[in-house]
């Protein structure tokens, strides 16, 4: 009997303390989204993307070119220059697969450049909600743009306009 009590008793304290804390919730998308920074970065980011791109699309064209005119005089070349041919392309491709990922593969030059363009704007945000969540004594702040899943959401706890007014927005 003793045992129950004190478990309904550490229940209502556990009770008590969830329903203490403070929540919110913030839509860092939408947030990034209304900034001007992020858009003249995001901005740039597609040029640099694009210009990558295009040398890519250009080295893939050469070597397509290469193979094409190698199928074509195939059968009027010594087994010499066959295998030549043939080490050619392939050094080709290989320096079109590298220059793949350099460009757009795990931590290659996109990655940086959004590392060296965004991040700093980011951090602008995150600084910026943590100010309101320490002003305001919130426990948590959720964000909902991505990796949560908020089924539903009292619009008064989204404070995401409290963000964008802190950071000088609108």
């Amino acid at each position: 009997m003793k045992k129950l009590f004190f478990t309904i008793a550490i229940l209502l304290v556990a009770t008590v303390a969830v329903q203490a804390q403070r929540y919110a919730i913030v839509d860092t998308k939408y947030i990034l989204d209304r900034l001007p920074d992020y858009k003249e970065a995001q901005k740039k980011l597609d040029q640099f993307s694009e210009q990558w791109q295009r040398e890519i699309d250009q080295k893939q064209q050469a070597l397509d070119k290469l193979y094409k005119d190698y199928e074509a005089e195939q059968v009027m070349l010594s087994e010499e220059l066959k295998k030549k041919r043939e080490d050619e392309i392939f050094v080709r491709e290989k320096e079109v697969r590298e220059l793949q990922r350099k460009r757009f593969g795990f931590e290659g030059d996109l990655f940086k450049k959004r590392q060296e363009l965004v991040k700093p704007i980011q951090d602008k945000v995150y600084t910026a909600i943590q100010k309101i969540a320490v002003a305001r004594m919130y426990d948590f702040i959720l964000d909902k743009s991505e990796g949560i899943t908020v089924i539903f959401a009292d619009p008064k706890l989204d404070k995401s306009e409290d963000v964008l007014r802190e950071l000088g927005v609108k």
